[in-house]
């Protein structure tokens, strides 16, 4: 397993929102967390991400206790390990798609040459070629959605978590970006997880979980 979490707890305030979540995925898997709103499903996805600790419970990815880690640790073990697509793509509005892409290469300690070698490979293999100089104002969603997840592969995380990634997107445009995550996999072997509302992006995953109240629940 390349992630194991064991009875993760979580709660705000007196609104217990994980209830001791049991999850495991194996390298190169494709799993898709399916579920209403306030389910606990993005919860979920930020804990198993580093980006936010349970009150109770144990996590490993790739071998490694990450609740043990110090907050410096944690960050350089984030920023190698680990990749982020969210809905809204983030980008930096005043950097070209080439440079938003470099930023994580750059927080890794990666030169100036490589982490611009790498963005430009990774873009070009996405369909951006001829983009890698525009900022995200001058990209459609779809693109600037592309430009997110070569952001999020530019340090080749073994694992790549995405919220709701083709949520504002069209559907010819989903149907795009749904293929290239297979084919992302196919080609870097990467673990994804992804959190949607999708049914057709949840039927094409190796597996698909659903969450109720904080738990997973047969449908």
């Amino acid at each position: 397993m390349i992630i194991e979490a064991k009875s993760i707890v979580k709660s705000f305030g007196s609104l217990q929102v994980l209830k001791g979540i049991d999850f495991g995925v194996g390298k190169g898997e494709v799993v898709s967390i399916m579920g209403a709103s306030g389910a606990g499903k993005s919860t979920l996805l930020q804990i198993l991400g580093t980006l936010s600790t349970p009150d109770s419970g144990s996590l490993t990815i790739n071998g490694t206790d990450v609740l043990s880690l110090s907050g410096k640790e944690l960050s350089a073990f984030r920023n190698k390990e680990i990749g982020f697509v969210f809905q809204f793509h983030h980008l930096l509005p005043e950097f070209t798609a080439l440079e938003n892409v470099m930023i994580p290469a750059f927080i890794a300690g990666r030169s100036d040459r490589d982490a611009k070698a790498a963005a430009t490979e990774l873009l070009t293999e996405l369909g951006l070629k001829d983009r890698v100089s525009h900022k995200p104002s001058e990209l459609s969603g779809g693109e600037q959605q592309r430009v997110a997840i070569a952001r999020a592969l530019i340090n080749k995380p073994a694992i790549l978590f995405a919220d709701e990634p083709s949520g504002n997107l069209d559907s010819v445009t989903k149907a795009e970006l749904h293929k290239l995550f297979f084919d992302l996999r196919d080609k870097f072997g990467q673990t994804i997880i992804i959190v949607t509302h999708d049914p057709e992006l949840a039927a094409m995953c190796d597996r698909s979980l659903f969450m109720r109240d904080g738990l997973f629940v047969e449908e």
